[in-house]
């Protein structure tokens, strides 16, 4: 799985990592703060979550365009320093007033900026990677392998911003409000590891740091230019595909908002037995390491490998009985679930690259936009079930946030699950399909439109958020069938878009 991917994918992945880490530390908490520092209702901070979100994605349009004409490299520096800038303003605690609204308002509006210039044009240097015919065939696992890695970074991140926040609380004896902007400090320690990483190993990737004119100049010089009629073709593909992706990510950051506000309002507030390792992030980093563990026993060619294999399945089976056996109640807070979504893509992605890879073996793996129709039914399919979960359960209060019910938290778990299987069939492959699709003097644009896409999505995450006080099947129901009529859309148009696939 590991094997034969070029060595400039891990130093930009790690790099990834660390801003990720950051970012999500961040995410895991806002909601949350903007109801408890403000004072606002649940579709006003939703709204404004949702509008954050989307000018997140938004921008990368504007960052591609940049560089395509200034060079990827340079754009991602400036958006580490951007970003860091606007993390530094989060972390400043101002109040409630005006003033502190306007100076929030100005942090977003930077954070959101840098992560434009830097997102995208990063996973385009990483795409680039694999314009070398050796790297190729192993495009899909190769960005597979960079999603999970940059995952790392967003499992650890709800439990670092819970732990942070209590520490505060406990030791420094700040409020609730301002505690949370300790965990809005932790982005920017995490960007200095980033851009750290990244110069470290730039020696790895430098072949790729280009600007896109220059690109451009040397696929022409070497015949490879495609005509106007294949160029149009290709963008009107990779559009459709965009068209789809928005509703896919309106369903998929409910993650932050209308789950969040579910997990606060309805999940019990308590655990134990195994319920209660799962909410421990060491606890699922070695069931991780079990996972790994078993691809390595029957992937490794060597008897000292398979031996190292069943050492680490061993270690980690022995740290869990221990963790069992010494299992005590523990409180469930809402951010904690925002863990399970980036640990099941790192414990899956190996299960995935496996069995597309079986099944390409076989000459049997669908092409990438077959993937994203799949990746849409199953998104249906999650929020199918929260409906059937939820019935029976009262309304929630859309005004004063109230713990309704503590129902088990693994409905909210399993629910996280799906939405990740949904993830895996989208996400690294729809990113991978813009890379080889996208005509090369409009690569950075079209990873910016990819992001815009994501954008609209974001900004659509506000609409349950509103809905959020009715009855729940009214919410639950809703994703379900604008997820389902995305996934008909895809599969109308199929036989277009794997014509360039």
């Amino acid at each position: 799985m590991f094997e034969g991917q070029p060595k400039g994918l891990w130093a930009l992945a790690f790099a990834n990592t660390g801003e990720r880490f950051g970012y999500y530390t961040m995410l895991a908490v806002f909601i949350l703060f903007l109801q408890a520092n403000f004072g606002w209702t649940s579709g006003t901070a939703g709204t404004v979550y949702a509008s954050f979100l989307a000018l997140v994605y938004f921008l990368p349009i504007i960052g591609g365009a940049a560089a395509d004409k200034w060079g990827y490299s340079k754009m991602v520096t400036i958006g580490i320093f951007i970003m860091f800038l606007g993390y530094v303003l989060l972390a400043i605690p101002m109040g409630a007033n005006m003033v502190a609204v306007g100076a929030m308002a100005v942090a977003l509006l930077l954070v959101s900026l840098g992560t434009g210039l830097f997102k995208g044009n990063l996973q385009v240097m990483v795409g680039d990677l694999y314009n070398d015919p050796q790297y190729a065939d192993k495009r899909d696992a190769g960005f597979s392998l960079f999603y999970m890695l940059i995952n790392v970074g967003a499992m650890f991140a709800p439990t670092a911003a819970i732990a942070i926040m209590k520490w505060a609380q406990t030791n420094l004896g700040v409020s609730e409000a301002d505690s949370y902007h300790f965990a809005f400090a932790v982005a920017c320690v995490s960007l200095i590891v980033s851009i750290s990483i990244y110069y470290a190993f730039k020696s790895t990737f430098a072949h790729v740091i280009t600007t896109g004119k220059k690109a451009a100049v040397k696929t022409e010089e070497a015949g490879e230019e495609m005509s106007a009629a294949e160029t149009t073709e290709r963008i009107i593909c990779l559009c459709l595909v965009f068209a789809v992706v928005i509703f896919f990510w309106m369903a998929f950051h409910q993650n932050g908002a209308t789950l969040t506000y579910f997990a606060r309002d309805f999940s019990a507030t308590t655990a134990t037995g195994v319920t209660a390792m799962e909410m421990d992030v060491t606890n699922l980093v070695a069931c991780i390491f079990i996972i790994y563990g078993l691809f390595g026993i029957f992937q490794s060619k060597s008897a000292k490998g398979k031996s190292i294999a069943g050492a680490v399945i061993a270690l980690a089976v022995i740290y869990l009985g221990y963790q069992y056996g010494n299992v005590t109640e523990v409180a469930v807070d809402a951010p904690i679930y925002q863990q399970f979504n980036p640990c099941f893509v790192i414990a899956l992605t190996p299960v995935s690259i496996g069995l597309f890879g079986w099944l390409a073996s076989k000459g049997k793996e669908p092409k990438a936009p077959v993937k994203i129709g799949l990746g849409m039914l199953v998104a249906a399919f999650a929020y199918l079930l929260m409906t059937v979960f939820t019935l029976g359960l009262p309304a929630p209060d859309a005004e004063t946030p109230k713990h309704l019910a503590d129902v088990n938290p693994n409905t909210l778990v399993s629910i996280y699950l799906i939405l990740t299987f949904a993830e895996l069939l989208l996400s690294p492959i729809g990113i991978s399909f813009v890379t080889k699709v996208a005509p090369t003097k409009y690569k950075g644009l079209m990873m910016g439109l990819w992001f815009g896409a994501t954008a609209i999505g974001n900004f659509l995450v506000s609409i349950p958020t509103m809905l959020w006080g009715n009855e729940h099947y009214v919410v639950w129901g809703t994703l379900t069938a604008i997820c389902l009529v995305a996934a008909l859309f895809i599969f109308s148009v199929i036989k277009k878009l794997n014509k360039v696939a």
